[in-house]
Formats: C-alpha cells, sequence, structure tokens
C-alpha cells in the first residue's frame, strides 16, 4: 500500500472538492473534506474578509489549527467589469445570503440587462492558500484567473456557479458549463491556481515527509 500525506481541504463544496481532487491526482496525497478532516466535529468560519485572499488565509488556518494537518484552503469568485468587479467576495450570495447557484446567475444577468455583450468582460478569479502543521503564520498563496464574458443567458448543463453564463476567451463562444469536467481542468482559474502551487507543494512533501514526496497513488 503506497503512503499518502493526509491533506484537508478546507470546503464541504463538493464541487471544489471534486475538481481539486481531479487536479491533485497523481499527488501522494489523501484528501479530506473538511468535514471528515474534523471527524463529526462542526466548525463555522465566517467569510467576512475584503478579498478573496483573506477569506482563504481565514479558512485555511482554522482548519490546519484544528486538526494539525497539512491544509489547502480555496476562495473563489466572478469579477465583472461593468460592475466594478462585483460580485467578487460575494459571488457565492450575489442574490441574497442563501442564494442556489440559479438565484446567483438570474441576478448577474439582471444587473447587466442593459449592457452590451462588448462591454460584459469578466473573469474567475481563485486564491488558494496551503498551511502547513507547525508553519501556520506562513501560508503559501497562489491565484488563478480565467478570462471572459457573461453571456445574455445561461448555456450548458456541466459545472456550478456561474459556469453556465460565463463565456470562455477563446473558445468560440461556449460557456464553461458546456466543457467537459477534464476539458474545464485544463484552462479554469482553480487548475490555473493549483498549477501554480504544485511546485511548492512538491517543495513541502519533500522537505516534511521525505519518504513519501516522490511516492504516487
Amino acid at each position: 500500500m503506497s503512503l499518502l500525506v493526509p491533506l484537508a481541504l478546507a470546503s464541504n463544496n463538493q464541487h471544489k472538492v471534486d475538481e481539486l481532487r481531479d487536479l491533485l491526482h497523481g499527488m501522494p496525497v489523501q484528501i479530506f473534506t473538511r468535514a471528515e478532516a474534523l471527524g463529526g466535529y462542526t466548525l463555522q468560519v465566517e467569510e467576512d474578509g475584503a478579498t478573496l485572499a483573506a477569506n482563504a488565509r481565514k479558512k485555511g488556518y482554522a482548519l490546519a489549527a484544528a486538526t494539525g494537518m497539512l491544509t489547502l484552503a480555496d476562495d473563489s469568485g466572478l469579477e465583472v467589469d461593468a460592475l466594478d468587479g462585483r460580485p467578487g467576495v460575494y459571488s457565492s450570495r450575489f442574490a441574497h445570503e442563501h442564494a442556489t447557484d440559479e438565484e446567483n446567475n438570474q441576478a448577474l444577468l439582471a444587473a447587466l440587462k442593459t449592457v452590451a455583450p462588448a462591454a460584459r468582460s469578466a473573469r474567475f478569479r481563485c486564491v488558494l492558500a496551503l498551511f502547513q502543521p507547525g508553519r501556520l503564520d506562513q501560508p503559501m498563496i497562489a491565484e488563478g484567473t480565467c478570462e471572459g464574458s457573461i453571456a445574455t443567458a445561461p448555456h450548458g448543463t456541466c459545472g456550478f456557479g456561474y459556469d453556465p453564463i460565463f463565456l470562455l476567451t477563446g473558445s468560440e463562444q461556449k460557456t464553461m458549463a458546456e466543457l467537459l469536467p477534464s476539458e474545464k481542468n485544463q484552462l479554469s482559474h482553480r487548475a490555473n491556481a493549483l498549477r501554480a502551487l504544485v511546485p511548492t507543494l512538491r517543495e513541502i512533501l519533500a522537505s516534511h515527509f521525505p519518504t513519501m514526496a516522490g511516492t504516487r497513488a
């Protein structure tokens, strides 16, 4: 049996967990969701940071401190230029505090109703924060973006969040929700952020877990 390093993900969003699990495939880590890492205990973290980075740091620190595990936190958002960067940190609650993905999509389309297609540029942004046991004051931060624009109506059934109304730059007017998961994981904001973080993760595994760093699942 291969030895794997426990890695806690500071998220219970199954869509994000699935994406990160796919993106981390081949790394010598055993992934735990927040609920699994806590073993039945609850951990409430208020995402009240002014930036995505602040929220990622806050979520990652709390889980790493509670579990003592290598921890990866994600905070992501959609930035629309015509709305001065909104919804940003409020992406998951743009329509209201407990909004569904569909409600957020409809609220955003309504906010852009009078904005011409050429002026609907936007981007997904993801910030990842990696916390090491015993070094919680020194998280490793990586950021990734994915450029595009906002469609005038939803298209596609894959993905989650704003994927059905996010048109990818250079994709022949396909939305993120019209891509297969394998395609999305090549170019998404989360993929780009993790790609930037992987060298650091490998260094951490090699320095702190030398017998495991070269192991493959």
